[in-house]
């Protein structure tokens, strides 16, 4: 028998390409994603899956299925938002604050794809700089966070959105451009440009150079164009997530290259008071941050489930 665990299953394989990125989705193990495809494949009688390929392909039937698998899903989903509005009531307010001034973009879509499934929920950006963002649940000036790192703390949740890669960014004509990854050193004698946050914030800082002993001049600004736009002038160097410059890449309008050997990698996470995380509006909205995430953003990859 066919069950919507199957169909979550697919559809996770499909939208990841891989076993293991469709593992971490559904939090389970590969060995418990193979063995849902193969019942699956027992349930309809026929090979849905192309065997050895990377993304996996699907057979004609197995395509067939995903169809119906995205309809169901998106049905219960449905009927689970009706069902929530008739237990919870219909009002509710969403104020949401970013850790990082390039987190915007992405956001939008998310935003307008839940404004479209829950119109009587009241959304809001909480504009401005904050010292301390998480802060603002206790003070109640924002009702869910987005941030890069967790805190264990009483009453807060941290619900997982995305691990993402951090890029460098170069002139196309600097010598740097020509080098298959940086280090460190490599940030010593330039300057470095970034938002106007605490080090401890910024992953180029925390993650690479300050381990290394490395303090780069420095230069901020709160706009992601104009980081692009001094970096393209030769007046600084940048470590930016990929997908909040991508288009800019795509176009050669700076040279991107990896930090680090292995690469350098980071989250984000939606905090929120312990309360607020069980309203089924929000449940919703973070569904919908990821599903937007993955299928619009490059370089992001499941972020293993906050404790």
């Amino acid at each position: 028998m066919i069950e919507i665990r199957h169909l979550r299953m697919l559809e996770a394989l499909a939208s990841t390409g891989s076993l293991s990125n469709a593992a971490r989705r559904l939090h389970l193990s590969q060995p418990a994603i193979s063995h849902q495809m193969k019942d699956l494949e027992d349930a309809a009688g026929m090979e849905l899956f192309i065997r050895k390929t990377h993304p996996v392909r699907l057979t004609p039937a197995g395509h067939r299925l995903l169809e119906a698998a995205y309809a169901t899903i998106r049905e219960i989903e449905r009927a689970e938002r009706d069902l929530a509005r008739i237990r919870e009531g219909k009002a509710g307010r969403l104020r949401i604050a970013v850790e990082c001034h390039s987190c915007f973009d992405w956001l939008m879509p998310s935003m307008d794809a839940f404004r479209e499934a829950w119109p009587e929920v009241e959304m809001d950006l909480v504009s401005g700089f904050h010292a301390n963002p998480v802060g603002l649940l206790e003070a109640d000036g924002a009702d869910l966070v987005i941030v890069s790192r967790r805190e264990r703390a009483q009453g807060r949740t941290f619900h997982p959105i995305f691990r993402y890669k951090v890029m460098a960014l170069v002139a196309n004509q600097h010598p740097l451009a020509a080098k298959p990854y940086l280090t460190a050193a490599d940030f010593e004698a330039e300057t470095l440009v970034t938002y106007p946050i605490p080090d401890e914030r910024l992953d180029i800082i925390r993650d690479c150079l300050k381990p290394a002993g490395i303090n780069p001049r420095r230069r901020t600004t709160e706009l992601t164009v104009a980081i692009l736009q001094l970096v393209a002038s030769r007046r600084g160097i940048a470590a930016i997530p990929s997908w909040a410059v991508q288009p800019f890449l795509d176009r050669k309008y700076v040279t991107g290259v990896p930090v680090g050997k292995n690469g350098l990698f980071s989250q984000l996470y939606a905090a929120t008071t312990a309360a607020a995380g069980e309203a089924a509006f929000m449940q919703e909205f973070l569904r919908i941050m990821r599903d937007v995430s993955f299928s619009t953003l490059s370089d992001v990859e499941p972020l293993e489930e906050a404790a």
